[in-house]
């Protein structure tokens, strides 16, 4: 076993040092950069709202699902909106989580008033109930009395 106080133990621990004290220092000179965001996040998170839209979801049990096609071609709207409103919202001052927060936001939002606009168009081009087509019919009934 080598000893502790060898010369060759002392040189290896001041190499060690040496090389932890160098890493140290990239890192302190390391920047972490979260915006704008990689093409590839941007693809994940479109890949993410067409799974979304399109699959069973808390989402979807209240507005209905969005076929997969038409899914992708909203999806891809929703972040390009998104990322512009968040990009123009951003100053070289601003931390780059903040303008995440902005994008996420955005996207969140843009789903939710699609889903909710496409229930919507739904429910209104939907056949009337019984209950409407009896107050036609009476309405009808009136007017060709008069």
């Amino acid at each position: 076993m080598a000893d502790p106080e060898s010369p060759t133990a002392g040189d290896s621990a001041a190499a060690t040092q040496t090389q932890v004290d160098d890493t140290a220092a990239k890192l302190n000179n390391l920047t972490f950069k979260i915006w704008p965001p990689t093409q590839r996040t941007r693809d994940a998170v479109l890949n993410r709202l067409v799974e979304t839209l399109s699959s069973e979801s808390v989402l979807s049990k209240r507005y209905g699902t969005v076929p997969k096609e038409e899914a992708s071609a909203v999806a891809k709207l929703i972040e390009e909106e998104a990322f512009s409103v968040a990009d123009a919202s951003s100053s070289t001052d601003e931390d780059g989580i903040e303008i995440l927060q902005v994008y996420s936001k955005e996207i969140s939002k843009r789903m939710l008033d699609t889903v909710k606009t496409r229930a919507n168009a739904a429910s209104d081009s939907a056949p009337s109930g019984p209950a409407e087509a009896d107050s036609n019919n009476v309405e009808t009934a009136v007017k060709d009395e008069d």
